[in-house]
This record gives structure tokens, sequence and C-alpha cells, in this order.
């Protein structure tokens, strides 16, 4: 890994340099030494609500969610949250109100969904749809189903035709361009779950068009997820236009086409390109498609939206690492088991970080892998809180009760104010709808 003025190795320690991450995440800043988010200090929750908790910026998430209502001006477009990104239904809401759309990939994501819009919003990937699943989805007159699967197509069909329904569908189609990623959340290349493959497309297509409670609307893919360049976008863009055309020759004109998400977001030093870059990429060939382009970002809507605040609880010392064991997990926050990800870990007050040393910062967790940074340059002692940024997506809501460990609250904070968005589980929740 290569560290920009951001972030830089001392004796193989990482240390970040809060106040430059702060420069390039303007909705968190210190004053008077004392990290505020969205000008809420983060002292104040912390008294308010407790710790671990999940703090996200209303106006960071709307800024992002503008960045790309902008980039892609100039077309007919519909920009799909992917609701799995994190599911709290004040986030959807916030979006719904600015006019997204929404992705979901599960019965229950659009029970969400419609919680706080429409069904006319919606386009329902994933890969393991359920006839429960596409008739809840049908009943509440979703956009479109994007298709993984052949078999996926004549179950849509059958489920239609017993509800007495037309069905509008997309096929994703894995068009086997490598993202460039962790090998976790590629899904584009041939050996992924993920989509119909791009030698199978056409003939996918031609039997949508034979089912009669079928309306093809539109074609699909996602390749991945975390892509700092727009190279892949780019090669995935080609080869779904060589299928458009190929589809034209057989009659089956499309309405929309459907990019997914994926665009990256910096973490600590990481260079993503921008939503303006990533438009300008796309544009002139998607101008001259001439059709509604759908776009299913979630990471770079909501991770820089959000921080995990969490205190010291112990400080650990031994002759071979210096462990700081805080109150949140990896039952909080899996990403760093999960995918070795490295989020930054900052001080909630940076006055005295005159004397650091350095500190694996870990949760009480009975695993070895709870481990939410390694290497931490940091001046700390019990009872501090430290604040882990780009929490926003895939933080709560890949959260467990592992451990039997209470969920934490999420608050949403917007201009100066904060309110609780969701409570915090009490040890009742744990055993709630179990029978002993």
């Amino acid at each position: 890994m290569t560290f920009s003025p951001a972030s830089r190795m001392i004796d193989d320690a990482l240390l970040i340099d809060a106040d430059v991450l702060t420069q390039a995440l303007p909705y968190i800043d210190y004053q008077n030494h004392h990290l505020t988010i969205d000008g809420v200090p983060a002292d104040e929750l912390c008294q308010t609500y407790g710790t671990p908790l999940y703090v996200y910026s209303k106006r960071a998430l709307l800024d992002k969610y503008a960045e790309y209502c902008h980039g892609f001006a100039n077309i007919n477009h519909r920009i799909c949250y992917a609701v799995k990104t994190n599911s709290n239904l004040a986030v959807l809401k916030t979006l719904a109100q600015a006019g997204a759309g929404f992705d979901i990939v599960s019965k229950g994501e659009l029970a969400r969904v419609l919680q706080v819009t429409d069904g006319k919003k919606v386009v329902y990937s994933g890969v393991g749809k359920t006839k429960e699943d596409i008739a809840f989805a049908l009943e509440a007159d979703i956009d479109c189903f994007n298709v993984e699967a052949i078999s996926e197509l004549d179950l849509i069909n059958q489920v239609a035709q017993e509800l007495g329904k037309t069905a509008r569908i997309s096929l994703r189609i894995n068009p086997d361009v490598d993202a460039k990623t962790h090998p976790y959340i590629s899904t584009g290349m041939k050996d992924n779950k993920f989509g119909i493959s791009h030698e199978q497309a056409v003939a996918s297509y031609l039997h949508a068009s034979s089912l009669p409670n079928l309306h093809i609307k539109g074609i699909d893919c996602h390749i991945g997820s975390q892509l700092l360049d727009t190279q892949g976008f780019s090669d995935a863009l080609d080869k779904i236009i060589e299928l458009i055309d190929a589809l034209k020759a057989h009659g089956i004109t499309l309405e929309h086409i459907d990019l997914g998400g994926g665009l990256g977001v910096r973490y600590i030093d990481e260079n993503p390109a921008s939503i303006a870059e990533y438009a300008q990429t796309l544009l002139p060939r998607l101008q001259a498609l001439g059709l509604t382009l759908y776009l299913e970002p979630g990471r770079s809507l909501v991770a820089n939206s959000g921080v995990l605040l969490t205190r010291v609880d112990v400080l650990k010392p031994t002759e071979f690492k210096n462990f700081a064991v805080v109150d949140a997990s990896m039952s909080e926050l899996i990403r760093p088991a999960l995918y070795e990800a490295v989020m930054a870990i900052i001080p909630a007050n940076n006055e005295h970080q005159d004397n650091p040393k350095v500190w694996d910062i870990v949760g009480s967790v009975c695993e070895s892998s709870d481990v939410l940074g390694k290497n931490r340059l940091l001046d700390i002692k019990v009872g501090d809180t430290l604040a882990i940024t780009g929490a926003g997506a895939y933080g709560f809501t890949m959260a467990s009760n592992y451990n039997s460990r209470p969920r934490p609250a999420e608050v949403m904070v917007d201009d100066g104010k904060h309110r609780l968005i969701r409570q915090r589980e009490t040890l009742d929740d744990l055993w709630k709808g179990e029978f002993a």
C-alpha cells in the first residue's frame, strides 16, 4: 500500500494525520481540538446516546446524491440507492425525499423501502429470488426485476401469470470484466455467482421475449465494489453496448441501461475517481445510446457520511503488542475482519498527541480476527473516544448479535442538530422471539 500525505508509515505503524483526513471529509472537523460531525461535538453525542454509536451526516449524504444527479444531468437517469449498504429508514427517507430510486436484493429490503416510497422506484436485484419474493414485488408494482439466471425468467413469468400481472424485467449480464478489487466484492467475472454470462445473453433475451407475462425493459451489469478508477466501468459499458446492438438485430429494443454501482471511496489515502470523472468517462457513449441510465450506487453515497464512535475500555501493553480494547467490535463493524478493510481511526480529542504509541485497536469479541485497526500510532488513555471514519456503508447493516452483544444506536446529524434514528438494543431484545 502506498500512502499520501494523509497517512504514512513510521516504524511499521500507520500514522493518520487527522487534520488532513478531515479536510478530505468536509462533514467532520476539529474545533478547539474536539471532533465535530456536521457541527455536533462527538463528546456531546457520546454523552447523549452512549457508545458504540453510529453517526450519519444528512448533509454529506445529500451532497453525494446531488453529485450524481449533476454529473448525469445531460441524460435521462435514475439514481437507485443500493439499500444493502445502509438500510436505516431515516437514510432511505432522506434519499427518497431527494428523488432517489432504490436497488434492493431481498423482500425485507423492499418492505423497508415501501415505508418511505412506492414500488415504482425500485429495481430488484439478487441471485436467489423465491416465488414468495417475486409475488411480493409484483404486488408492490416494482419498476423492474434484474434477472440473474435463465431459470429465474421462467419463475417470474409463472408467478406473474398466476397473479394476472406482467413483470418488467432486465437481465443482469456478467461481462467478465476484472474490477481489480478484493475478491469478496468482485461481481463481474465469469467465476462469480452473479448474472448471466455474456455468451448466453442474446439467447436469454430471446427466451424472455417468448414468455407472455414478461416485459423486457432494460439491460443491467455490476462488476464489483470499491473501484478506484473508471477503466472497469468503461470496459463493461463497451461489452453491454455490443449486446444492445446484437439485441436490436433480433428485434429487441430496450428502454434503459443499468450500470450498477461500485465507485470507490477514500477510507484513508485512496485516490478514487470522482463522480464527475466517472460521468465524463461514460457520458459520450451513453448519450449516443439514447437510453435512460440507471445507476445503483451505495458505498459512494453513504460511506463517508458516517462514523462509528467507540470508547477505549482497556489498554493492554504486552511484550509483543499493545492492545487498546474498545467497546466496538467485529459484531458492530465486521469490514476489517471480513474484507481486511483498513479504515481510519482518529481521536475525538487531538489536543494531546505528543507521546503516541503503536496500538492494535481491538474489540472484546472472542475471536482473534476481532481487530478494527492494526498498528495505529495514537496517544490514548482509558476512557478516550475514537472515531472510525467511512463507517456509513456496510457498518450497522452488517452488524450482528455475536457474543450476545446488543446492536448500537444510530443517530443522524444535520447542521448542528442531532436525532436518534435507531434505539440501542437492550438485553431483552437479544432473546425476543425465542422460547425456552
